[in-house]
Formats: C-alpha cells, sequence, structure tokens
C-alpha cells in the first residue's frame, strides 16, 4: 500500500491506543497498523504506548501519547460524510458516549475531547442547491439543530417546516 502524502497527527495525553481502538471499532475499512512504544530514553515511560497508526474508512492517522501539553480544540475536527440517518444516529450516539459532549450543527467532542462533524451528504446537496430560498431555509433549520436531522432539513427545504392552515 502506497504511503499517503498528509496524515492527521492526533496529541493524546495518554489515550492513543484506547482512542485508536475505539474509532477504528466505528467505521468500515479501519485497522490499527503499528503500535511503537516508547524505549529507555523516553520521554515517556519505557515500554507504553508513544504512537499508534490506524486507519479510518481506509485513511491513515497517528495518535501520539505525548502528555497534556497540548489539548485538543474545536479549531480541528473530523468530519464524517454519512450517507443516511441511521448513520448520523449511530456515530453520534457512539461518539457522545461516556463523557462527549454534543454541540451545535452536527458538531460534537468525543470522550477524548476530540471533535467530529457528523454530516449528512444530503445537507451538503441542499445547502448547495441552486434554489437559493431553500437552500437558506435549510441553513436556518439546521442552524438550531445539534445531532443533524436529515428529514427535518427536507421539511425546511420544502416549505420551510411549516404546514400550510386548513382552508
Amino acid at each position: 500500500m502506497p504511503e499517503q502524502k498528509i496524515t492527521t497527527f492526533l496529541w493524546f495525553d495518554h489515550q492513543a491506543e484506547e482512542a485508536a481502538r475505539f474509532y477504528i471499532s466505528l467505521f468500515p475499512d479501519s485497522r490499527i497498523l503499528s503500535v511503537q512504544r516508547y524505549g529507555e530514553v523516553g520521554p515517556g515511560e519505557a515500554g507504553s504506548v508513544m504512537t499508534v497508526a490506524f486507519e479510518l474508512a481506509g485513511q491513515q492517522h497517528l495518535a501520539l501519547n505525548g502528555g497534556p501539553l497540548f489539548p485538543f480544540t474545536e479549531a480541528i475536527s473530523l468530519q464524517v460524510n454519512c450517507d443516511d440517518q441511521a448513520e448520523v444516529d449511530r456515530l453520534w450516539a457512539a461518539l457522545t458516549e461516556g463523557g462527549g459532549q454534543e454541540s451545535d450543527c452536527g458538531w460534537l467532542k468525543d470522550r477524548y475531547g476530540l471533535s467530529w462533524q457528523i454530516t449528512p451528504r444530503r445537507l451538503m446537496e441542499l445547502l448547495g442547491d441552486p434554489d437559493p430560498i431553500g437552500a437558506q431555509r435549510v441553513m436556518r433549520a439546521m442552524l438550531q439543530m445539534r445531532k443533524i436531522d436529515i428529514q427535518a432539513l427536507e421539511d425546511a427545504y420544502a416549505d420551510g417546516g411549516e404546514t400550510a392552515p386548513a382552508s
């Protein structure tokens, strides 16, 4: 397999292997590639995990146990393009479980503090629709959501989510 030109590098306090194993459990075509351990020179304890190379959905990442010096912020996130509501729901539940935090517009932080965007492909299609009024109704609806609800977006696109009054 050819080496990937650019690899996402994730700095953890001490949970690199635990996090990588959790992440690979969530996505098909994912696996641990290698685990490197600190030697006698350090800076980590000899024999403890230094780095974990892993693939998520075929894309390579590297996790480092570097200590508490650099915590994650929302300035970087991993975006997951989801095919349907079931995938959105499954990933949202798994990533917020065990101490994760919901945020707005499909964003969340997992139990390790890493930010994710759980984004249905349909959201991007609707936002990019040539009908600017429908696209703006979708944007307005999305801005009210935490986890993205595809049906609510479709309803907003169609009529602003409002039903016409009975005559």
